[in-house]
């Protein structure tokens, strides 16, 4: 559910999914993180940029995500917003949360790839 000018923000495209999650709680899915930057003409009428947003699924689709979620480590993540017929839509996938070996693995690549642009940089 957006609010007032945050259609206007997601139309222009500012919009950050980075770090957001899904979230079934009281039979209801709710978006967490989510970032909708303030429409630049709204002034008082502006939301704030991370509130927590309600989902409206059907009860039988929020039924069916509980029981995938349940399982041990899968969360909903949105994947992508967009319109469709007017209406803002998100694409939400039951995702594994990476593990601690998954998480060093990808650090020491990030240092191996800093590493590599310094010297090619000191090269030239």
């Amino acid at each position: 559910m957006l609010r007032g000018t945050e259609v206007k923000s997601v139309r222009d495209g500012r919009v950050n999914l980075k770090d957001s999650y899904a979230r079934v709680q009281n039979g209801q899915l709710l978006l967490y993180g989510m970032h909708i930057s303030p429409y630049e003409q709204g002034g008082r009428y502006n939301q704030p940029p991370r509130r927590t947003r309600k989902l409206l699924l059907h009860r039988r689709e929020i039924r069916r995500l509980t029981g995938r979620v349940q399982e041990k480590g899968l969360t909903l993540v949105p994947l992508r917003l967009y319109f469709r017929r007017g209406v803002a839509k998100i694409e939400l996938a039951v995702a594994r949360g990476k593990r601690q070996f998954d998480r060093r693995r990808d650090i020491a690549e990030r240092d191996a790839q800093r590493d590599i642009q310094r010297a090619l940089r000191r090269r030239r």
